[in-house]
């Protein structure tokens, strides 16, 4: 294996392979890639360090974290980040921007050097020289130091701006679906859709939203709920950039008249990502969103992903039942699909057959007989539930209850000893009730199967580096104890989001659920044999010990995990 160059206090011999094996070692990194990358970074003379990178092998911050803990070089926290440029004259901007090293500052009479690779033994010595100084030596991710950069010498150019530079203009020419192919291969389209793909692992969005307009592409990220701008792209860059991500998702770049969907695959920063394609044609082209899928975040526990104890107890009660339906409610986009694989993922053992019936399906489960739904083939919800009951299942989850004939499958399927999970798409745990009536579900048989209904949100949890604490007036304090019927409590913590460069200005930093749980005991039975609404199916669980969804807010509030405006917006008040 080639060995890079080392700093100050390291073995040359021993500074590679020890990263190496950190890698290996601590963040899951295959020997074998490890030994590609620095076998390709030795044929193009560069760093090997930066070869992983470029190959998407390893994230920038676990390669930061791999030189702390063998190096022992300390990292570059946003703070210690300069304000104003240092050395101007003996630092040319292109210099430090291809060596990817940014003075930090002057300590007596040491310099403190950023450096992406602080293996790089010539970039230490060239910047103690220039300027006069030893240098001591500190590790940043190259974004950071790009970013830093660009913000300091200010040349007006980003990453995507260079890229866009040298694409060819699409125009009439990209109607053709052989120039489009073209177009789509060229290495700057490739570079900025994995730049695009890049920001948005960085900017941890959910969903990814290309927008074509007369004089723009417009790029939005979906990041904790909310939709925020990033860069736009030049208007002539739409046809080559959807085209890139069409083909990887193997759809037909030739059809833009209708809307398609796919899927593909991609290792970006160390990191599997399963990405979901949808297209819709509009007005200046085609519209595209991307679901992004982070297989590495996800973590099936109730507690992770936010249920409060109560909630979870009720939610644990209802999966310990042998047979009966389980729907879990709310709209697109809230958790409904993690809460019911969490669900499934508990509930897997060897005594059970649990099958599955999605569209998509999202995360692949060990264990569980997963089917993806094929509506072109005709293999849709109801014909694969009607196949599935077949197969001798203990436990059955249906993606979703879209129309009469598949909820009629899976009550018939619960009445006959299954345990069945599925979702519905309603504002409360309530009115599950009534859009089971409205599909044409006589009532006898809602009572005589479902066992309970969960209705969830997803809420923006407090950025814990900038949340400030305040004291609400005492008519406030009051009134918010009352709707969250949680007078008992005694110690409040309440906080307002303020925003910091951890959350990027937002204040709030990854989600939370909230839910409520309708349990149907025999008093609800027997409303529901009476078609009754759900605002008074409502009243009736919560006067027996329902917390409602605002109310799961409020305790989050007084928990410090949240704040009032984000409660507000989610829920009715």
């Amino acid at each position: 294996m080639t060995q890079p160059v080392a700093t100050a206090g390291a073995a040359p011999e021993a500074t590679g392979q020890e990263i190496a094996r950190f890698l290996e070692e601590n963040k899951g990194i295959d020997r074998d890639s490890i030994t590609h990358a620095f076998h390709l970074a030795a044929q193009q003379e560069s760093s090997p360090w930066s070869m992983l990178l470029r190959l998407g092998l390893v994230a920038e911050n676990d390669l930061v974290d791999a030189f702390e803990k063998v190096l022992g070089i300390q990292p570059v926290a946003a703070e210690d980040l300069p304000r104003e440029p240092l050395f101007e004259q003996a630092l040319s901007p292109r210099f430090l921007r291809e060596s990817r090293a940014l003075p930090l500052q002057l300590e007596g009479n040491r310099l403190h050097l950023a450096m992406a690779d602080p293996t790089d033994l010539y970039v230490r010595e060239a910047v103690s020289a220039a300027t006069g100084h030893p240098v001591v030596v500190r590790v940043a991710p190259p974004s950071s130091i790009e970013a830093a950069l660009a913000h300091l010498y200010g040349e007006g150019r980003s990453a995507m701006e260079e890229i866009t530079e040298n694409l060819e203009p699409g125009g009439e020419a990209s109607q053709d679906t052989e120039i489009l192919k073209d177009l789509a291969s060229e290495a700057p389209v490739v570079r900025l859709v994995n730049l695009l793909l890049q920001q948005a692992l960085e900017a941890r969005a959910s969903d990814i939203h290309l927008e074509p307009f007369e004089n723009r592409l417009r790029v939005r990220f979906r990041v904790d709920g909310v939709l925020l701008n990033a860069e736009s792209m030049p208007a002539s860059s739409a046809a080559a950039v959807i085209s890139r991500i069409k083909l990887m998702a193997h759809l037909d770049i030739a059809e833009r008249r209708l809307p398609q969907d796919g899927r593909f695959s991609f290792r970006i920063e160390g990191r599997a990502l399963d990405l979901r394609v949808s297209t819709i044609p509009t007005l200046f082209g085609e519209s595209l969103v991307i679901r992004v899928l982070d297989k590495g975040e996800l973590r099936l526990d109730f507690e992770v992903l936010g249920f409060s104890d109560p909630i979870r107890n009720r939610l644990e009660q209802l999966l310990e039942a042998p047979h009966g339906i389980l729907l879990v409610t709310g709209p697109t986009g809230n958790g409904k699909s993690t809460t019911l694989y969490t669900a499934i993922d508990r509930l897997n053992s060897s005594g059970k057959k649990i099958l599955t019936v999605e569209d998509p399906v999202e995360y692949r489960l060990d264990g569980i007989n997963q089917i993806q739904v094929k509506p072109q083939i005709g293999l849709d919800f109801s014909v694969a539930l009607r196949a599935i009951v077949r197969q001798d299942p203990d436990i059955i989850m249906v993606g979703e209850m879209r129309d009469l004939e598949t909820t009629r499958i899976a009550v018939h399927s619960a009445l006959t000893g299954h345990l069945v999970l599925s979702t519905l798409h309603t504002n409360d745990a309530a009115s599950g009730i009534t859009r089971l009536l409205d599909m044409g579900v006589e009532p006898y048989l809602i009572t005589a199967t479902v066992n309970g209904i969960v209705a969830q949100r997803l809420i923006r949890r407090l950025c814990r580096h900038c949340a400030e604490p305040f004291e609400p007036p005492p008519q406030l304090l009051e009134k918010l104890r009352q709707q969250a019927a949680a007078a008992e409590e005694a110690g409040l913590n309440l906080f307002r989001a303020v925003g910091c460069s951890h959350c990027s200005g937002t204040g709030y930093l990854g989600r939370l659920a909230i839910a409520e749980i309708l349990l149907i005991d025999d008093a609800l039975r027997q409303l529901t044999m009476q078609r009754t609404g759900a605002t008074a199916l409502r009243q009736a669980a919560t006067e027996r010990g329902m917390r409602t969804l605002h109310q799961d807010g409020l305790h989050k509030v007084f928990q410090g995990l949240t704040t009032l405006e984000e409660v507000a917006r989610v829920t009715a008040i």
